[in-house]
């Protein structure tokens, strides 16, 4: 139990704890996948995160197991094992474990670490004490599983995120050895994480300089949905923007995508022919679909594919599609292989390796075989076989008991294995180092170390028959927080593999790439991949030893060709590169990024660099189509004229007043604007001309209409309403008539000047 602990702690404990009984009662179905973990007692446990099999569908794990989490959970118990068998480190303490399958998916993971919360927790219960002379209580070394002093894991960026938060609540530190998530730096929101491998910043910045070194300005993105895809690619576009390398096209695969969704991509991709190269942040199953949407294609032209760690160094990836894949440049963690941890695997069996409740799925699955007798599991026996029934529908033979793991059935040694071991060791240097400043002991504290046990190990630990542990109080009851800053963050050594560990004050490991080509082997249809370079702190590439997918030199993937004429450059989004766009047929070519009017009068040269006058072209008054029309507006002028002054003759005669002078007079001025206008529609354009037929003609048909309507409406009501009443209706004055007629003259032009 930490030793302080507010009341908010206390009632996120509560609520946590809460949450997770409804999820044990909801989820009954995977109470014994749940239940299967590995637990070695200790009198520090660590707790693991490993993704033992792959996610299921319907279900949280799936039948199958994943190789490279049985490695890496191996991986932690080997080094766990070192440690405990070296009397150079944490003297007189044992290490348990407390191991979870995270099953390859995040929310899984989160509620499976519930159980290292579960098991902080029983630090409340005394039953788990033990004062056998009196002294201060220690944990009982016989105990299953006791409060979790740290976590190695998760694998996966999307499983970290995940459980890191939950961690920090409860001050529970987690090293992982595969996350590579740039967020997973922030330390205001993941301030007890860290990792044996850098975040993928720097994976980043080294695709650029791959980018760079091939002089290649052009190129699309494919990245996974997803943590560990978004934030590389986030910093990856980043990246190449400040170095002016442009992207044609980014592609996101979503986790859903089915193969409609990859022929789509590529589609795409294909739609801009200068960018052959092509960046893939993706993840391992994700890249082999797009490899397979490719060959569907029958690419003419074929890309040539940069791709993230998540591709890396992986053969099976490529089964059947190596031809596509051909000249592909990917990018890997440095590491090394650790001989011991081979020698470690090849003597593990099914028999001998019982404290692993999943090594004979794995087994079984290696070998395409069924184990007939099981070693017992008490924990996890039912899950064992429950998956001999399901892989025993598919194996033909029974496991040989002379089976070995070697590189003749396909091992081989998982490349985050080194991290692993890594974060395991970082765990045991800070412990020792805790140790050696809280316990009062009579062990030498001057013990180095950066110096690890050099020997072959002694693989299975040997727990001491001295049930009385050296883990004093004060360490056993240190703040994790204060421990992952005060000395997990600050432990430096040299591991298994003679490489430097240590982390900077994010968290982060060492940032080393391996730089690899797919290439066929000389005289042979067989591939394999290639170290041309290095990238630490920046790159170190042999170009020469690149071999490219059917070209015999280095090809090209330039970011824009010179536009045509008549074409303007466009900067896409802010980077260098830009797409061609035709200017509007009166516009020239100002300059290389702009399209300018000629103006009035004036129109573009072919060649669209400058622009010439126009001839203007109008009806002369002389023509034809122009003396037809005026003679007709000069007799319908002169009729009007006519009929208006024999108006104004009869301005107070009963017949001129019956019909409504006003109104009359207002339906003769509209028919002569009317008549007007043919001579302005005539007429050489000037501005003043153009002015006169766009207001004349729309003002003329106005006032007609408008005194038409106004006079129909007038006599309309007087006759409907001489049947009903004998009362004078309003609004029938002449005076009332003309403001009508004006407001629906001025309504009318309001809405051509707004057409």
């Amino acid at each position: 139990m930490k030793q302080k602990k507010n009341n908010g702690t206390i009632l996120v404990v509560v609520m946590v704890l809460s949450w997770s009984q409804v999820v044990d009662l909801k989820s009954s179905n995977t109470h014994t996948q749940d239940s299967v973990s590995v637990s070695l007692p200790g009198d520090i446990i660590l707790g693991g995160l490993f993704p033992v099999h792959e996610k299921g569908e319907g279900a949280p794990c799936g039948p199958k197991v994943y190789n490279r989490g049985v490695q890496r959970l191996e991986a932690m118990l080997y080094a766990i094992d070192r440690v405990n068998n070296d009397p150079n480190i944490l003297p007189g303490i044992t290490i348990g474990v407390h191991i979870l399958d995270t099953c390859s998916r995040d929310t899984y993971a989160l509620n499976q670490s519930l159980q290292f919360v579960r098991a902080s927790l029983n630090n409340l219960d005394t039953s788990v004490y033990e004062c056998a002379d009196g002294s201060s209580p220690q944990l009982k070394k016989n105990a299953s599983s006791g409060p979790v002093f740290g976590v190695i894991g998760g694998s996966y960026s999307s499983v970290s995120l995940q459980v890191a938060n939950l961690l920090r609540l409860f001050h529970i530190p987690q090293v992982s050895p595969a996350s590579t998530a740039k967020t997973l730096s922030d330390k205001t929101r993941f301030d007890l994480f860290a990792r044996t491998v850098p975040p993928d910043t720097f994976q980043s910045v080294a695709l650029v300089d791959i980018l760079k070194n091939f002089n290649w300005s052009y190129v699309s993105t494919i990245h996974s949905e997803g943590s560990y895809g978004e934030y590389g690619i986030e910093a990856l576009h980043k990246e190449a923007t400040e170095r002016n390398v442009c992207i044609a096209v980014a592609e996101k695969v979503p986790s859903a995508a089915d193969d409609k969704v990859f022929d789509s991509i590529i589609s795409k991709l294909q739609k801009k022919p200068n960018a052959r190269g092509v960046v893939l942040f993706t993840r391992a199953e994700d890249a082999r679909r797009i490899l397979q949407a490719a060959k569907r294609a029958n690419l003419s032209q074929p890309f040539h594919w940069i791709a993230s760690d998540g591709w890396g160094k992986q053969q099976k990836l490529l089964e059947g599609l190596e031809d596509i894949a051909e000249g592909a440049i990917t990018v890997e963690l440095q590491s090394e292989i650790i001989a011991d941890f081979d020698r470690y695997m090849m003597q593990l069996t099914p028999e001998t390796n019982q404290r692993n409740p999943w090594f004979a799925e794995y087994w079984e699955d290696t070998f395409n075989c069924v184990l007939t007798s099981l070693p017992v599991k008490p924990d996890a026996s039912n899950s064992v076989n429950s998956t001999d029934n399901k892989i025993g529908v598919k194996a033909k033979t029974e496991c040989d008991d002379s089976f070995r793991l070697s590189e003749k059935v396909g091992y081989e040694q998982e490349s985050k294995t080194q991290f692993v071991v890594d974060a395991v060791y970082a765990f045991a240097y800070a412990l020792h180092n805790l140790h050696n400043d809280r316990c009062n002991t009579q062990s030498d504290q001057t013990t180095d170390t950066r110096k690890h046990l050099k020997s072959e190990t002694v693989w299975y630990r040997k727990i001491s028959t001295d049930t009385k542990s050296q883990a004093c109080p004060d360490m056993a009851n240190y703040d994790g927080k204060d421990f992952y800053n005060n000395y997990l963050l600050n432990v430096s050594f040299i591991d298994l593999a003679g490489s430097e560990v240590k982390f900077d004050r994010q968290g982060d490991g060492l940032a080393r790439y391996d730089i690899l080509n797919y290439q066929r082997l000389e005289n042979s249809s067989g591939y394999q991949y290639k170290v041309i370079g290095k990238w630490f702190n920046g790159l170190q590439l042999n170009s020469e030893t690149v071999v490219w997918n059917k070209e015999t030199e280095q090809p090209t993937s330039a970011c824009s060709l010179p536009c045509e004429v008549g074409m303007i450059k466009k900067q896409q989004g802010d980077t260098c590169c830009w797409i061609c766009d035709s200017c509007e047929s009166f516009e020239y070519v100002y300059d290389e990024f702009t399209c300018k009017d000629c103006g009035p009068g004036l129109w573009p040269y072919v060649d669209k660099l400058s622009c010439y006058a126009l001839d203007i072209q109008y009806m002369k008054w002389n023509s034809l189509f122009a003396l037809i029309p005026m003679a007709i507006a000069i007799f319908g002028i002169a009729v009007t004229s006519i009929v208006i002054v024999l108006f104004a003759k009869n301005h107070d005669t009963p017949l001129v007043r019956a019909s409504g002078r006003e109104l009359s007079y207002t339906l003769l001025f509209g028919i002569l604007v009317c008549y007007c206008n043919t001579f302005a529609l005539i007429a050489k354009p000037t501005i003043g001309s153009c002015v006169l037929q766009r207001f004349g003609i729309g003002v003329g048909f106005s006032i007609i209409y408008s005194a038409l309507l106004t006079k129909t409406n007038r006599i309309s009501r007087i006759f409907h309403s001489a049947s009903k009443s004998a009362q004078r209706l309003k609004y029938i004055s002449p005076q009332s008539q003309v403001v009508i007629t004006t407001s629906l003259i001025g309504a009318n032009h309001n809405d051509l000047d707004g057409s």
